[in-house]
């Protein structure tokens, strides 16, 4: 067995030996294919199966096609071949016969590799076992491959090879594409959504100049013309918000973001969000425009409400809408309204056996209370809302009850799938939080670079009027309406370890 092991990268790199002299006796004779610098393509396998569906067995259609493509698979049979080329929308058959192109190009052709890119003229017809096909009149090497492809490339055994080598895995594991198609899709339909909406997409900065105060840890880099360090933006948030106070109602952003910060199924270091501003509502807007979106969303992509994650029916139909407090109580049998005092919750807290926060006042304790007892019950789509002030520095207080936020995030599956909130208008209040949660981190990390964005307090001055805002991570949502069962299953290239280290 373990000689079976030590042979194939053996085999594979005398195949590759192979493949350069081919190479090389090409230049050698002329026909160098790296030269080549386009070739023509008319027409797609797909819609040449779907044009001639109907198209009996032994019958010819008289129309000529260019096609171009990888080839897939080849046989030899003599004077006649039977090989598959696979283009941007699947694969065909195509057939070369020595009569029809030639003693020589017939030669070159057997002479191709698994793997090679060709392009070839023919006509369309249909096989005596039913398969439709091209009957090759003209055929060109335009690209050589100098390495052999897997034969088998796929599988939990082969999944960080995949990852690493996205380009292979995209070659030999076809459906790998539909996931990316379904992908950008779901972005197309999101800003047809938006943009229905009267929402104008925008672009704000990446690199950002200092550290805000929030958990996140960011990446430095440093800008050599202005000799400072600057940071990757960990939010779109602040930006956007400038933009409702300069006037720009309804603005959103489909954005890259980045936290130094660990790696899982559901997290990587750098992914994608959306994050969207409405002047004039508030939270509950922002739940119905959720809602509204997401069976949007399952019913274009997915072709119905009801879909299914990793073995599970989720209804993306039915939205179950509970406050913090009442999460808590359902799931756990504790009631926030019990507790008098934080020292009241850290009892609570020890007798449920809840890890206590870093600064365990009660709000923060009733986090932790739904982080133990409520999120692994939340299977079918739920908005949770109303949170704790602690963990919610840039929401709205609640009016009747300033202990807690107009905020909310959603859960679908046991996981959080976005975040929003009442925007804080109320620049005094939102100084004092800042200030509070620069203090706090630079207390628990007295070396960390964390500063107040006063210049976002100075732009709330000038008034920020009534807003909601979202946040939503597009990966996630993607991993969802895919069935995807990792993070890294949905984006064409994630971060990755060297394979040195």
């Amino acid at each position: 067995m373990e000689q079976n092991k030590q042979s194939a990268p053996q085999n594979a790199a005398s195949e590759a030996a192979v493949r350069r002299q081919k190479l090389a006796d090409l230049k050698a004779a002329g026909h160098d294919p790296f030269t080549i610098t386009k070739c023509k393509q008319d027409a797609f396998s797909a819609d040449l199966k779907e044009e001639y569906k109907d198209l009996p067995a032994e019958e010819d259609t008289g129309r000529m096609v260019s096609l171009a493509g990888r080839m897939m698979s080849k046989r030899v049979m003599g004077k006649a071949s039977f090989a598959h080329l696979r283009d941007a929308k699947g694969d065909i058959q195509i057939f070369v016969k020595r009569d029809l192109l030639g003693d020589e190009a017939y030669a070159a052709f057997k002479k191709m590799d698994v793997g090679d890119i060709i392009a070839c003229t023919g006509e369309v017809f249909r096989t005596k076992m039913g398969e439709l096909s091209v009957r090759v009149h003209e055929l060109t090497l335009v690209s050589k491959s100098l390495l052999p492809l897997p034969e088998k490339f796929h599988g939990l055994t082969d999944r960080e090879a995949r990852y690493r080598q996205r380009y292979v895995d995209l070659i030999v594991n076809p459906e790998v594409k539909d996931t990316f198609v379904k992908r950008s899709q779901i972005l197309k339909e999101i800003r047809a959504y938006l943009d229905e909406k009267g929402f104008l997409e925008v672009d704000t900065p990446i690199l950002t100049p200092f550290e805000i105060g929030a958990s996140a840890r960011p990446f430095y880099t440093h800008h050599n013309t202005l000799d400072m360090d600057m940071v990757l933006r960990i939010e779109t948030e602040l930006y956007l918000k400038r933009l409702i106070v300069g006037g720009m109602d309804r603005v959103y952003e489909v954005g890259r973001i980045f936290r130094n910060e660990g790696m899982d199924p559901k997290h990587n270091p750098e992914f994608t969000t959306i994050e969207l501003y409405q002047a004039f509502t508030d939270f509950h807007g922002m739940m119905d425009l959720v809602e509204e979106l997401y069976k949007r969303l399952a019913l274009k992509v997915c072709g119905s409400m009801e879909i299914t994650y990793q073995g599970k029916q989720i209804d993306l139909g039915h939205w179950e809408r509970l406050t913090m407090v009442e999460a808590v109580k359902k799931y756990s049998g504790v009631d926030f309204n019990d507790w008098k005092t934080d020292e009241d919750a850290i009892a609570a807290a020890k007798e449920h056996h809840v890890e206590l926060p870093e600064v365990p006042t009660k709000g923060a304790i009733l986090a932790e209370f739904f982080d133990a007892f409520v999120e692994d019950k939340l299977i079918q789509p739920t908005f949770i809302y109303d949170y704790p002030v602690e963990i919610s520095p840039l929401a709205k207080r609640k009016p009747d009850d300033p202990a807690f936020t107009e905020r909310f995030e959603y859960f679908i599956d046991c996981t959080e799938y976005g975040n929003a909130f009442s925007e804080l208008n109320d620049p005094i209040d939102q100084k004092a939080r800042f200030e509070r949660q620069v203090a706090e981190r630079k207390a628990i990390e007295p070396n960390c670079k964390a500063q107040v964005d006063y210049d976002y307090v100075t732009a709330l001055e000038y008034g920020l009027p009534p807003t909601g805002g979202l946040g939503f991570g597009v990966d996630r949502l993607v991993m969802l309406l895919t069935d995807s069962a990792s993070i890294r299953d949905v984006l064409l290239f994630p971060t990755m370890k060297p394979i040195d280290q």
